[in-house]
């Protein structure tokens, strides 16, 4: 099971990432562009998904895009869902507490290369344009 520390870890361990508050929440981002965040299910959300409350922590992730978050719903619908709030928008829920650390640890490297300019994830990786 995952934490909100271990989200934090994972995120400020990569390049140019910070951590801020918004809306009450924890956010980290990679050059101003919100990369993983904390996302409390809101009523229409738990409307949509047919439940009275959640009783975990949601995070927020960004995808590369609609196929990939589709994909990881696919994968495993007891950790990944969305929302109709995220239709049109590349970003996963994920039930923190349902997460494996490592499968966490590679959800926020893929959501901050979804964000982060393409020279600084081109570096961190240590590839090079052809």
């Amino acid at each position: 099971m995952a934490t909100w520390d271990d989200v934090r870890e994972f995120a400020l361990a990569l390049p140019c990432a910070s951590e801020r508050v918004s809306r009450g929440g924890a956010h980290w981002k990679v050059n101003g562009r919100g990369f993983v965040w904390e996302r409390p299910l809101r009523r229409a959300d738990l409307e949509a998904l047919g439940i009275d409350q959640r009783a975990g922590p949601v995070l927020g992730a960004a995808t590369e895009d609609e196929a990939v978050k589709f994909a990881l719903v696919a994968e495993d619908p007891t950790v990944f869902f969305t929302t109709p709030h995220f239709d049109g928008y590349a970003a996963v829920l994920v039930h923190l507490d349902a997460i494996s650390r490592r499968r966490l640890g590679e959800l926020v490297a893929e959501a901050w290369a979804a964000k982060a300019p393409a020279a600084l994830v081109r570096e961190h990786l240590g590839r090079f344009p052809d």
